[in-house]
């Protein structure tokens, strides 16, 4: 019998489990990985509607981040939701702290789809250039960043989304999701560190909306590296995973099937 692979989400916890941390899981298991999960929020929402989010005390996450690196060893970590930029580099610090080589994909979360702002929590004393400064720390940190258009809209204020592109593939590998395009939706594109671009156009036609599919998809991209697939083949997979999750059934919460 062929060995999983561990592979760790480091995530927010959904009650309707359709995102966060039990998505994740259920993507990871799905594709022959075993997950393993450190809680970085306890969100109050369904499917439709998100009430508050509890934050989880970075020595909490902290802890569990050593006693999971203490046991199992680990090369791949998607993370989710996180407070801030600053929290989120305390923690990729003592990942790194544990394993010096790991490949981090990071889905940068910044609003529930009901309009919950996840970074509100910054410090009142961090400008605009600060924070930038924060994200780009986590950008020198990690693999792959795989936001939506609206979210690579809000990451840089001052530039085009066309420079942001630009700006971040010259630090990290870009995986930007197409379900927001106003044009063209469903077309996601990779650009590398390398300077190389990658167009996943969508093959399904029946898929609807669904809660949780960004989760979906950087947990099922994270699962793929961790079973040894080339960056541009796990995207490729990922993506084919996640539409058929999309195309399961027609309410907000896919089925995966193990």
């Amino acid at each position: 019998m062929v060995k999983r692979p561990y592979v760790l989400t480091i995530a927010g916890f959904d009650p309707s489990n359709g995102a966060g941390l039990t998505a994740d899981i259920k993507t990871i298991e799905a594709l022959k990985g075993y997950g393993l999960s450190v809680c970085t929020a306890n969100t109050i929402q369904n499917d439709v509607e998100f009430k508050t989010c509890y934050w989880t005390d970075i020595d909490v996450i902290k802890s569990q981040v050593d006693i999971l690196f203490d046991r199992f060893t680990i090369t791949y970590v998607k993370i989710g939701i996180v407070q801030n930029w600053k929290i989120l580099n305390a923690i990729i610090d003592v990942v790194l702290e544990k394993n010096d080589g790991i490949k981090i994909i990071l889905d940068p979360v910044l609003k529930s789809s009901s309009d919950f702002d996840f970074h509100s929590s910054n410090d009142d004393s961090d400008d605009q250039n600060n924070i930038e400064k924060q994200f780009e720390e986590v950008l020198d940190k990690i693999y792959l960043l795989t936001p939506n258009y609206n979210e690579i809209e809000k990451l840089y204020s001052s530039k085009t989304i066309e420079e942001t592109i630009v700006y971040i593939s010259s630090k990290t590998n870009l995986f930007l999701k197409g379900g927001h395009r106003k044009e063209a939706v469903g077309k996601d594109e990779l650009f590398t560190t390398s300077g190389k671009n990658f167009t996943f156009n969508p093959k399904r036609q029946n898929v609807s909306e669904k809660h949780g599919s960004g989760c979906v998809l950087s947990s099922a991209i994270t699962t793929y590296l961790a079973l040894g697939f080339s960056l541009i083949k796990a995207c490729y997979r990922g993506k084919r995973y996640t539409e058929k999750i999309l195309s399961s059934n027609s309410s907000l919460l896919g089925y995966h099937r193990v």
